[in-house]
């Protein structure tokens, strides 16, 4: 019997049987799959396999937010999906302290993608010599890398030897896109390259060796950079941290050191909140690929007091992960919320990657702030329980 696999092009009668023979009922068919769930039939191919419906998660909109980027000046709104109550909230008073001040400034400040493949040689003396052609190749492998891609472009080639083992980092600059899939595909394409003009006999090889961080949290991933690497600052007088967060500089920069310490203990990668609120919200709404906040949410904030008592406060993220146009981006709802963003036609990703930091330096501010007034728990009593 047909169960509506993914073996060719999925129609509304192949939904209905895979529903049928998952166990649906008619209340959970209808849930899933309704009108508008039927109307991306021709849109979701390249997204979902075995395709049932889809969810409706809440969006919710803080803003305006100014950011001060490499570009010039961006402020708008921006799309938050959850279903988590007080998030919005918060990222929403944290982004209005920062648009009373004049903006946050934001900087990438590296950008690339990598993919690390590994191959295994006969012994030590072979795999160092492999590792020094592999890195004096580059030209040869970017033309490889080139063949597959009209965007992606091999920036630069690593190698680390274990035993007769190299690992071999190789990052590419993907445009617009966030590039997971073009930089697998180039990767390809120079693994059979290596594999056929190897001056060492290559015993094994595998296209991913689990040393590019992807979807995980490394200690290498606060030293370099996966997807973009982005920083924004905000300096904010006493009387602005008092009338947004019922607070001041030094008590914000005394519970920034407790939990630096914390971070410490516990090995935490990085000196963060919860990075993960924002970058699971923005991304879910944007259509990016939501596993990459395990990595995304590596980072570093960091409060001071200057001279005059104000505040000083920024964040640092190696590892965003964001795209305007592939992926999850074209869907309906998805396309629609990167449009509320009005981002610049040229260089767009550059600016949500730059607003994706600022709406991690509010959402680090207005969380600090909260606890140091002993708000946190009220504020998600009221919120999440009315």
């Amino acid at each position: 019997m047909n169960n509506g696999s993914h073996d060719g092009p999925q129609t509304e009668a192949t939904v209905r049987v895979r529903l049928q023979t998952s166990g649906a009922g008619a209340d959970i068919a209808s849930a899933l799959f309704d009108d508008q769930a039927a109307s991306m039939l021709g849109a979701v191919g390249r997204n979902i396999e075995n395709y049932i419906g889809t969810l409706k998660v809440p969006v919710g909109v803080i803003g305006p937010l100014a950011v001060h980027g490499a570009r010039g000046r961006w402020i708008g709104h921006v799309p938050l999906a959850t279903t988590e109550a007080a998030l919005v909230a918060s990222y929403g008073r944290g982004a209005k302290a920062l648009t009373e001040a004049g903006g946050c400034t934001a900087r990438i400040t590296a950008c690339a993608i990598s993919r690390a493949p590994a191959f295994t040689l006969p012994d030590l003396p072979a795999a160092v010599r492999f590792a020094e052609w592999i890195e004096n190749s580059y030209d040869a492998l970017a033309d490889v890398a080139a063949q597959t891609t009209r965007y992606g472009r091999l920036s630069s080639i690593d190698t680390a030897v274990e035993g007769n083992r190299v690992y071999v980092t190789l990052q590419f600059t993907t445009g617009e896109a966030a590039g997971q899939n073009m930089v697998t595909i180039a990767t390809h394409a120079i693994c059979e390259h290596v594999l056929e003009h190897s001056p060492a006999t290559i015993q094994e090889h595998c296209i991913e060796a689990n040393y590019s961080g992807d979807k995980k949290a490394t200690g290498m991933a606060m030293l370099g950079v996966r997807g973009r690497r982005v920083s924004a600052e905000i300096h904010l007088d006493s009387r602005a941290v008092g009338r947004h967060f019922h607070t001041t500089p030094q008590r914000l920069c005394d519970y920034w050191r407790v939990g630096a310490v914390a971070a410490a203990m516990t090995g935490q990668i990085g000196i963060q909140g919860h990075y993960a609120n924002a970058l699971a919200a923005l991304y879910l709404a944007t259509g990016q690929d939501a596993a990459c906040v395990a990595e995304s949410a590596v980072g570093i904030t960091r409060f001071e007091t200057a001279e005059d008592g104000s505040l000083y406060a920024s964040v640092t993220l190696p590892n965003v992960i964001v795209a305007t146009v592939g992926g999850g981006t074209h869907l309906p709802s998805q396309r629609a919320c990167i449009g509320l963003m009005r981002l610049p036609a040229e260089n767009g990703a550059d600016t949500l990657a730059e607003i994706v930091a600022a709406v991690c330096l509010a959402g680090e501010l207005s969380l600090s702030a909260a606890i140091c007034a002993d708000h946190f728990a009220r504020a998600h009593q009221q919120l999440a329980r009315g």
